[in-house]
């Protein structure tokens, strides 16, 4: 496999993972993190980066919405909830100090 398969076969991946995750607003990110260890907001600022390195300017609201599918506040207004004294409790238990 050439390094150009290679790549192309992983921005298939990603693009891939930012659909199913778009579909599945019942995921909550703190979810995502108490499993994962990272979350949606994790991977835009991880796009993010992956810009800066290519010397493109990203800001992280737009590198959120490109994650999210739309504007980050829009998200939260329309999906996410409270977490849950335990989703905190293992959030805080598995990321000391975040």
């Amino acid at each position: 496999m050439s390094p150009q398969q290679r790549e192309a076969l992983e921005a298939a991946a990603f693009r891939k993972l930012v659909a199913h995750l778009r579909e599945r607003t019942d995921v909550q990110n703190i979810d995502l993190m108490n499993l994962a260890g990272f979350c949606r907001n994790c991977m835009s600022r991880w796009y993010r980066e992956a810009a800066a390195d290519q010397g493109i300017t990203l800001a992280d609201p737009d590198a959120r919405e490109i994650v999210y599918g739309m504007p980050y506040k829009q998200w939260q207004a329309q999906h996410q909830r409270e977490a849950t004294a335990d989703q905190k409790a293992a959030f805080a238990a598995g990321n000391p100090g975040h």
